[in-house]
This record gives structure tokens, C-alpha cells and sequence, in this order.
């Protein structure tokens, strides 16, 4: 399991391309026939994914954990960007098709993952917690999500935006997460750029074309730093790092938030005014 350690804004501002990309973003985290699995120090998440073609994927022990199973002391959240597939634990199997998503609270066991079609293989994300209590394990559909759709195509920025985990949704312990999906001709998201000191994000950003790229600006709001991702990429934010970006094209991300504070709409805007 990679170790990834936390920086404050007065080392990021120093960080030129290499140090920001080897800090902040996580690639290579969908591959065929693994799981990837990423330990962050902010608020102690991991970050991962489980790429199952042919046969299952059996979610590992990392050593660094000092459990006797995954989620002995942790809670998971899934959600699927690829083919269908199913997440099969000791407390039942959900199957998920795309844009879908699961939650394995404290205590669940025996996780594994499979794909339904090995020619259009399931592609599961991961974000796992610490955990202090036990919630129902459930999974739920995109309908379930009450998907609602935000922006305006005047400033680029029309999306639905699905959210699964939080407080009027999937109960977890301190997980939040849900993604987002731009209209063609949208690129623009998150606006206003914003922080929120009380948790930390990562962005996990799909179905960005091979040709095209994501822009995703971070940093102190005053001391903003750019990041270029492909598909397939997770940028880590910091609880004092803005976040939005740019895409050459629409795309998806998914957004997952851990820390003191589960409801969705706690942050503090940014004003795009106010950048430098």
C-alpha cells in the first residue's frame, strides 16, 4: 500500500509540476485484475480501486492497517465507473451497474469484487474511513440517488450531481461521497471554488476522453497551483486547499469527503474574484 503524508500551504506554494504531481495525485489506480490502495494522512483515508476481470478480487490486509481484517476498525464506500459488477461480503452481495454505488460499514467481512462481463470489466472505486460505530451495509441505485441537475450552459457548467453517502442519504460514520456528471458542451466544475476545513477530499475524475485533459486547480486561494489529470486519476485536496477545474471536454468525477462534518453544502466559497 502507497503512503502518501501531508503538506501544509507554506511547502506546497515551494512544489514545482514533479513535487505537486508526486504530493497530490494518485495514478494507476484502475488496473486490470488488481486491487490499488493508497493510504493518505489526511484523516487517514485510503484511497483505491478494483479492476476484476475473470476471476474475483479479494480486497487485501494492507500490514500498515494492524487489523485483523479491512474494516475490523473502518467503513468503505464503492461506486462503479465501469461495467457491471458485484461486491460479494459476509453480509450479502450488491450489484452494481454504473454510476452505482455501495457502503460496507464497520464489522463486514470476506470482501471481494467481480465483474459481470470480462469484455466490459467493473471498475470500483474505493474510499475508506476509521470508523467508530457500525452502519447497515446498503447499496443504491443512481434513481435512489434523487439525482438533481445544477449550472447553467451560459457558463459552462451544466451537471447532475448524484449523491449517496451523507446525512440524508447512506448513514456512515464520517464518509461522504457522490459524484457528479457534466452535459456535453460542460466543462467547468465545482464553481465557486471553495474549501472546508473541517474534512479533507479526494477527486476522482472518469470518463475524460483519451485526447482530452482535466485542469484541476488547488492550493492556498491565494497562492492557487494547477494539476493536469487524464482519466482515471484521484487528486488528493487538502482541508485547506480550494478545489475546481477545467475540462477540453465534459466528463465525470467523483467526489469523496471524510472528516468532522457530513453535511454536503458545509464550505466556505472561494470567490472567483478573489483568486490569485
Amino acid at each position: 500500500m502507497q503512503i502518501q503524508y501531508t503538506q501544509s500551504p507554506a511547502e506546497t506554494a515551494q512544489m514545482d509540476t514533479a513535487a505537486l504531481r508526486d504530493n497530490f495525485l494518485l495514478s494507476g489506480i484502475m488496473r486490470p485484475g488488481e486491487v490499488t490502495l493508497t493510504y493518505s494522512h489526511y484523516d487517514r483515508v485510503v484511497i483505491g480501486g478494483a479492476m476484476p476481470v475473470g476471476s474475483a478480487l479479494v480486497l487485501p490486509l494492507p500490514e500498515e492497517l494492524k487489523a485483523n481484517y479491512f474494516l475490523e476498525r473502518r467503513e468503505l464506500g464503492i461506486i462503479n465507473v465501469g461495467g457491471k459488477g458485484q461486491v460479494l461480503t459476509d453480509q450479502g452481495t450488491y450489484s452494481l451497474d454504473k454510476l452505482e454505488c455501495a457502503y460496507l460499514g464497520r464489522g463486514a467481512k470476506d470482501v471481494s469484487f467481480i465483474s459481470v462481463h470480462v469484455d466490459d470489466p467493473a471498475q470500483f472505486f474505493l474510499l475508506s474511513t476509521p470508523a467508530h460505530q457500525a452502519y447497515p451495509s446498503r447499496m443504491m441505485t443512481k434513481a435512489e440517488a434523487a439525482p438533481v441537475s445544477l449550472g447553467d450552459a451560459s457558463t459552462s457548467n451544466r451537471r447532475t450531481i448524484y449523491k449517496y453517502i451523507h446525512l440524508d442519504g447512506i448513514a456512515s460514520c464520517q464518509l461522504v461521497m457522490g459524484l457528479t456528471v457534466l452535459e456535453p458542451g460542460s466543462v467547468w466544475n465545482s464553481v465557486p471554488p471553495h474549501t472546508h476545513t473541517r474534512r479533507m477530499e479526494v477527486y476522482f475524475y472518469f470518463d475524460v476522453q483519451p485526447e482530452h485533459r482535466v485542469m484541476h486547480f488547488m492550493g492556498h486561494p491565494q497562492q492557487t497551483r494547477h494539476l493536469v489529470m487524464s482519466d482515471r486519476e484521484a487528486v488528493i485536496s487538502p482541508p485547506w486547499s480550494m478545489h475546481f477545474g477545467v475540462g477540453t471536454a465534459n466528463y465525470g468525477f467523483i467526489w469523496a469527503m471524510a472528516g468532522e462534518n457530513q453535511e454536503f453544502t458545509d464550505m466556505d466559497p472561494q470567490p472567483i474574484a478573489t483568486l490569485r
